[in-house]
């Protein structure tokens, strides 16, 4: 009796695997699609521009400071693969006034046609001790890495309605997954991304048009380089437990992804569980997708997430006791000189 249902279950997930393609999203064809990618004169923005435009895609690079437009657009140029290829280049904040944003968007699609896919890669960071960071900087995060990806995706969502197709990407962080130490400014500005992509693609799913959110971990970028400069000792160890990935890697991962029309990308062995332990009810993009994240949290679930939260607070635990044992030094070596 147990071999039959055992032969009845593996021939359940096998017909469930086989049928998954059938309903999965259409991959989108990047050749000769017009691809809008925020934050895109450095780091993973630029990358994924450069990602794109190696398959073919027009490029619309979106970001504040001109003079870096104009280098990166050199750069993306490079990865041309036909005569054909344009490269835009677009300065305006994107955090700032959204009748700005939806008339550049307006212009970029009178010039290379409408958008097929829209990259919130605009954002920013800091860290730092939750009393330590200046009261206006909570507000300019949820500014830049919220409002910078709410006011592009409200520019180019009703072309794409009226086209019944499109891809909407999202850039948050690990630190849009599980909040951490040295991050309370940050993490909530990341996670507000996937409430906001979780809601959204419940509402476009009918319009064939798919939100794909990233997790990267630290990149090697110009950004993380200067937010180390502040970065308390406890939040770079705990970041140093995932490494750190080069924004080209970031790139190619995220693009195809968002190609496939994926909902969720993550990024190493560390990256999917972590996304997996925190999926919650987050869309799916295939019955298969959905089986693997259940049985991969049935298996792994508890003790992964006791390792994960255990490692990281003995982080902060330490140094939590140091600094006590630092502090009652300092105590008695005054009452000792009285």
């Amino acid at each position: 009796m147990l071999l039959v249902v055992a032969a009845f279950i593996v021939a359940f997930v096998l017909l469930l695997y086989m049928i998954s393609p059938l309903i999965s999203p259409k991959p989108l064809k990047l050749n000769g699609a017009h691809v809008v990618v925020t934050g895109g004169s450095s780091g993973i923005g630029k990358c994924i521009a450069m990602e794109c435009y190696k398959h073919g895609a027009f490029i619309t690079l979106v970001a504040r400071d001109e003079h870096k437009l104009v280098q990166a657009k050199k750069e993306v140029e490079k990865c041309a693969i036909n005569d054909k290829q344009v490269v835009l280049c677009i300065s305006v904040d994107v955090s700032k006034d959204y009748n700005q944003v939806e008339s550049v968007i307006k212009q970029a699609q009178e010039k290379l046609g409408p958008v097929d896919m829209l990259v919130n890669c605009a954002g920013t960071s800091i860290s730092g001790k939750f009393e330590e960071v200046e009261v206006d900087r909570f507000k300019k995060m949820m500014e830049v890495n919220y409002l910078g990806s709410v006011y592009p995706t409200r520019a180019v969502i009703t072309t794409m309605k009226e086209r019944r197709m499109g891809r909407i990407m999202f850039v948050s962080s690990q630190a849009g997954l599980i909040g951490l130490f040295g991050y309370t400014a940050y993490s909530p500005s990341k996670f507000a991304l996937r409430g906001l992509a979780e809601a959204l693609q419940m509402e476009m799913k009918p319009y064939n048009i798919y939100v794909t959110v990233a997790y990267p971990p630290d990149t090697d970028t110009p950004g993380f380089a200067e937010e180390n400069k502040t970065k308390p000792l406890e939040t770079k160890l705990i970041s140093e437990t995932a490494g750190v990935c080069q924004p080209e890697q970031v790139a190619k991962i995220v693009v195809k992804d968002a190609v496939q029309g994926n909902f969720s990308s993550s990024f190493g062995p560390d990256g999917y569980m972590l996304s997996a332990l925190t999926c919650g009810m987050s869309p799916v993009t295939s019955i298969t997708e959905g089986l693997q994240q259940e049985a991969f949290v049935e298996l792994y679930g508890r003790q992964r997430d006791s390792v994960f939260r255990s490692s990281w607070s003995s982080i902060v635990t330490v140094f939590g006791l140091a600094a006590l044992g630092a502090v009652g030094l300092t105590i008695g070596a005054y009452l000792a000189q009285k």
